[in-house]
């Protein structure tokens, strides 16, 4: 097991700069963003910047190089964002900041990208995500019927088969505000889109919703 970091904290430092900072400070692993919220400040800086980088072997080599040379391993590529955001531009910037993210993973030999599983709108002319919690009122079971049977498990089952396509996983980090949130809503997107989605168990979350950690990932762990 190795201690890894997440390098959007250093967002302001060119990669190299980043890279020796975490070298400094005894970590072994590091975690690329490569869009959406957490940008790709390491990567280019731009979805297109990021893209290119798929397609150019020595870009790749270099990076590789870069972290290899210092004894650190990527431990994951990261995509936290909204794909399903119901602002079409936003939902597009972020699905393309997840394509890129299954792609450039592939090419590294990395076999893991990090990640939100989004959140629809109310319905199909909804301006803004909603997050909904409960099932009753009978509004809001209708939402959530709307938004799990016509956005969130067609699109993840289209991206499980590209995370196939790539032997790559997306660990989603279960987070409130988007439609993984919790152990129950985790095992049921991966039951409904398959098996390359999977955890990225980060317990910061779960104490926010008073959810026992201990017990929760132990209940990931019997589910295999």
């Amino acid at each position: 097991m190795k201690i890894g970091i997440f390098t959007a904290l250093f967002g302001d430092k060119t990669r190299d700069e980043a890279l020796d900072i975490v070298v400094r400070e005894g970590i072994g692993a590091v975690e690329f963003g490569a869009g959406a919220y957490p940008g790709s400040a390491h990567l280019g800086g731009s979805n297109e910047a990021v893209a290119a980088l798929i397609a150019d072997s020595g870009a790749i080599a270099k990076l590789q190089d870069d972290v290899a040379k210092r004894g650190l391993e990527i431990s994951a590529i990261s995509c936290h964002g909204n794909a399903l955001h119901p602002d079409p531009a936003v939902a597009k910037e972020h699905h393309d900041a997840f394509v890129n993210s299954v792609k450039l993973a592939s090419k590294l030999g990395v076999k893991c990208v990090n990640g939100f599983s989004g959140c629809p709108g109310d319905g199909p002319e909804a301006k803004n995500p909603n997050w909904v919690t409960c099932a009753w009122p009978d509004e809001y079971r209708q939402i959530l019927d709307w938004q799990w049977n016509e956005r969130v498990i067609p699109y993840w089952k289209e991206q499980n088969s590209l995370l196939g396509d790539h032997g790559v996983k997306f660990c989603i980090e279960m987070h409130p505000g988007f439609v993984v949130y919790s152990n129950h809503s985790l095992l049921k997107l991966r039951d409904a889109a398959g098996e390359h989605i999977g955890a990225n168990f980060d317990p910061s979350h779960l104490w926010w919703q008073g959810i026992d950690p201990i017990a929760a990932v132990r209940e990931l762990a019997r589910a295999g």
